[in-house]
């Protein structure tokens, strides 16, 4: 057998559909009527036959029949919608004849059905029991061996199989992409989205106007194999030109450009694109943003993106409750303004009410500028009461971040007032004028679900002497990793430490040392209630560092179950870290803003086991 398709038309294995049922009226009187005809030409013939044709009886002698199907479970649900036996057992004016046609027409069509599924080879029998009421008719399906690929051939025509530089990246992850390999079970549906993918991994690169200019599946039915080849025409290069926006009327075209590292002339990117408009939606100025790159091969050079936005309403006042397993009952209230100028000035307040942890906030945010910095400015009030600690910090600060979320410098200055209370011993106040400076690298398939790729992140800052109640230096380090391990399992890595470089913690505020421990740190403990022991209470060390290995096993593209082993702690001394550890069991599943995780974890210092669950990267 043989299965092939050219240009841009995809051929399937074979057609498997069930006729529309608004055509069975039709059908069946169609049938009705030729059998009619075909009884009178029998009473006009001599001499008559001795096995004459059956007599069609009216709706008042219809017959009633049921289907057993006999099949393995991968055939049994095909056959249910696309053999017309099973389709058709209820209908109420079905007649000996149709129940005839029907049988008759079963074989082949489970045949079909189990070639769409991988089974070429399949045996059919059609058995009726007549004596029983209903009449019992036995489907049986013997499935044999199922065909599986042995060989695949993946090429790319055009341009990008001479490109060296743009042409040999799209190519190698359109290999990689490929995901129906050899060993795998070749189905109708598997084969079809195998090209599909093909065709939309290089149109997500510069050729975006890529096409399957042809495939071919060549089924073995006897050894039940199949050899696959697929052949794509990438089409020119496409570059970013103008970028048209349309739908603006409180905003300027230069605030929605200045979000986008997209410069003219650069090859065009699915995955920039996608950042993009993920940052515009971010944003808090538009509720929808939908992207085109205009493919036409006569501007590949020089093509236009037309983003077409709709505003939000500037004001939004919100309301919550809900419960985290780290800070337990939390109620909320935010207002937002995001253009109180009407030059697109955003400003946030939000306050927070939970039961370990109060806080009020308020932000101005300025819209980004043509370089891609967006400036903020907050004020803040904290207060915490966390195993047996009680902190109150109140800060200002300023800060300049990059709007690249995959390359992005960060730094501020902050002002902090703290004191801290620890359950059985004295207040101690202190502040310190803070200035810090980050960079975070992002090289993952996706920003708020990876399955490939990694993070790291940088800190460094300082209190500086003489506007502190004591100078110190402060750096943070973090990386996490991602690897698929096999298509249905994948590997988690990550770690992270710290240390603040002073001879003491003592005149530094609360905020600037480590506790760890909980949903997002080391599960298996309390919230923040690994660190340093001071009387009846835990409080932050001068060092941390926290290290996690997970293994997920996915069911499905959405849901999946994992293991995975925590170690971590903070401390005020390197020379014997007092590391704790985790384990445990959780469920994962995959969501628009992030991975949802429920974990039930073992302390194994504390003997105790805790339930954690989070969503989103906490990176």
């Amino acid at each position: 057998m043989m299965l092939a398709a050219h240009g841009n038309r995809i051929a399937s294995v074979r057609r498997v559909a069930a006729a529309p049922r608004c055509l069975l009226p039709l059908v069946l009187s169609l049938s009705i009527a030729h059998a009619a005809a075909a009884q009178d030409l029998e009473r006009a013939a001599e001499p008559a036959t001795t096995n004459p044709a059956p007599t069609v009886t009216q709706s008042s002698d219809a017959i009633r029949y049921r289907v057993v199907v006999d099949a393995p479970s991968a055939i049994a649900d095909v056959l249910a919608t696309s053999v017309d036996l099973i389709r058709w057992q209820d209908y109420a004016d079905m007649t000996e004849d149709l129940l005839d046609a029907l049988v008759r027409e079963s074989t082949g069509q489970a045949k079909e059905a189990a070639a769409a599924v991988g089974y070429f080879s399949a045996a059919v029998t059609v058995t009726l029991d007549r004596s029983q009421t209903p009449v019992t008719v036995t489907l049986r399906v013997v499935a044999g061996a199922p065909t599986r690929v042995t060989s695949v051939h993946v090429s790319i025509d055009g341009p990008a199989a001479s490109d060296a530089t743009l042409g040999a990246s799209a190519i190698a992850s359109v290999q990689s992409a490929w995901n129906l390999r050899v060993g795998d079970v070749f189905t109708q549906g598997a084969w079809a989205a195998a090209k599909l993918r093909a065709v939309a991994t290089l149109a997500a690169s510069p050729y975006a106007g890529a096409r399957l200019a042809a495939s071919e599946a060549r089924v073995d039915p006897e050894n039940a194999s199949a050899d696959l080849q697929v052949t794509l025409d990438s089409g020119p290069p496409f570059h970013i030109g103008d970028i048209d926006i349309q739908g603006l009327s409180r905003y300027t075209p230069e605030l929605v450009r200045n979000f986008g590292t997209l410069r003219r002339g650069a090859p065009f990117s699915e995955s920039t694109v996608d950042d993009y408009v993920r940052r515009l939606l971010a944003s808090g100025y538009f509720a929808s943003v939908q992207a085109k790159l205009d493919i036409d091969p006569e501007h590949a050079q020089d093509a236009t993106l037309t983003l077409s936005v709709i505003e939000s309403p500037p004001k939004r006042l919100e309301f919550g409750l809900g419960y985290s397993s780290d800070t337990q009952f939390r109620a909320s209230a935010n207002y937002s303004d995001v253009d109180i100028d009407g030059k697109g000035l955003q400003f946030y307040a939000n306050a927070r009410l939970e039961s370990k942890l109060t806080s009020v906030d308020l932000r101005l945010v300025q819209p980004p500028t043509e370089r891609g910095w967006i400036d903020s400015y907050s004020a803040a009030v904290l207060r915490t009461d966390i195993e047996g600690l009680v902190t109150r910090t109140a800060s200002v600060s300023a800060r300049r971040q990059a709007v690249d979320e995959r390359n992005t410098p960060a730094f501020g200055i902050g002002f902090y007032v703290d004191d801290q209370q620890p359950s059985g011993g004295e207040q101690v106040s202190s502040h310190a004028l803070y200035a810090d400076a980050q960079y975070t690298w992002r090289r993952t398939d996706d920003l708020l679900s990876p399955t490939r790729g990694w993070m790291a992140n940088v800190q460094g800052g300082a209190g500086i002497p003489g506007v502190s109640t004591k100078g110190f230096g402060r750096v943070v380090a973090k990386a996490a990793y991602w690897l698929p391990l096999a298509r249905d399992d994948s590997l988690y890595l990550r770690a992270e430490g710290g240390a603040v470089l002073a001879n003491s913690r003592d005149g530094i505020p609360s905020v600037f040392v480590f506790r760890t421990g909980g949903d997002t740190t080391v599960r298996g403990y309390a919230f923040e209630s690994l660190g340093v022991q001071q009387d009846n209470a835990v409080v932050g060390g001068r060092y941390y560092a926290v290290g996690s290995a997970e293994v997920t096993h996915w069911f499905n593209p959405t849901w999946g179950i994992a293991a995975f082993v925590d170690a971590g702690n903070a401390t005020d001394s390197l020379q014997s870290f007092p590391f704790r550890l985790g384990y445990g069991v959780g469920a994962r599943l995959r969501t628009p803003i992030g991975p949802f995780r429920l974990d039930l974890a073992y302390g194994e210092h504390t003997h105790e086991v805790r339930v954690h669950f989070s969503v989103g990267l906490s990176f």
